[in-house]
């Protein structure tokens, strides 16, 4: 099946909602339905076809975006499988409860980025903004599995009240990363802010940088007890992302568990240098 192609007329006056615009919505359709489609621009509904200039696409069914679409918001959202490239960046709320499939980002994401993911794969080329992998406001489960990599920076609350999957971020994080963590993965290869791992009772924080990465905080304590298998299987999982965490199988590691200030029996892995 081949997919589309949608390429961006201008940079709209308010905010647009494609929500609902994913390859399985637009599957089958003819290039007149797929213009017809509406989506939110304000308090308004318009056509797709008001933003966009279609476009035949790849031969593998791909939802491509072409040009910036930073002022549009929730791209990718309930993605329930197939693959959406956007070819820049893109507003807030973008994978927000996607459960399978690709989705790329070639520049940056706004806010609430992978906000309550479950599944498959979303990449950002750029930097998220805060409460990435997170959880929408007044819901108790952030990030529920799937694998969300972030190559350049995220902002503050980065994973919070996060479950499972794995959050991968390349550059640096923000204050609060993974707080109130559940269970699953985080890692970052650069530095954090401060209360990294605020307040979580499982999982497993990996500061790829080492000791200067972050303070650890005072509710974490040094585990006595060796994790030798199970941090060559954690290592050569984010190994295969490249980058700096290639150098991860290789290294030894220094373990911290909390938080004990809530009854946390979370750790902060801190590998040695290579």
């Amino acid at each position: 099946m081949s997919g589309w192609r949608l390429v961006l007329k201008a940079a709209p006056a308010l905010r647009v909602d494609l929500r609902g615009i994913t390859p399985a919505a637009l599957g089958g359709l003819a290039a007149a339905q797929v213009e017809r489609l509406p989506v939110g621009y304000g308090n308004a509904r318009l056509e797709l076809a008001e933003f966009f200039r279609l476009a035949p696409g790849t031969e593998d069914g791909t939802l491509t975006f072409e040009g910036d679409l930073s002022r549009f918001d929730r791209v990718g959202c309930g993605l329930d499988g197939g693959c959406m490239l956007v070819e820049g960046g893109v507003g807030h709320h973008a994978g927000e409860g996607m459960r399978a499939g690709q989705l790329r980002v070639q520049g940056d994401a706004g806010l609430l980025a992978a906000c309550e993911m479950a599944g498959g794969t979303f990449t950002v080329q750029g930097d998220v903004g805060d409460f990435a992998a997170g959880a929408l406001p007044g819901s108790m489960d952030g990030m529920r599995g799937g694998t969300f990599v972030v190559r350049g920076n995220a902002g503050t609350r980065f994973a919070d009240r996060m479950r499972r999957g794995s959050a991968i971020v390349h550059g640096d994080a923000g204050d609060f990363l993974a707080s109130r963590l559940l269970a699953g993965t985080v890692a970052v290869g650069g530095r954090v802010g401060v209360h990294a791992g605020f307040g979580m009772r499982r999982g497993s924080i990996v500061l790829v940088a080492g000791a200067g990465a972050a303070e650890i905080p005072a509710t974490f304590v040094p585990a006595l007890g060796a994790a030798d298998v199970f941090w060559q299987l954690l290592a050569r999982d984010l190994a295969r992302h490249g980058g700096v965490f290639a150098s991860l199988p290789g290294r030894t590691i220094q373990r911290h568990l909390g938080d004990l200030a809530a009854d946390g029996r979370g750790e902060l892995i801190v590998p040695g240098q290579p």
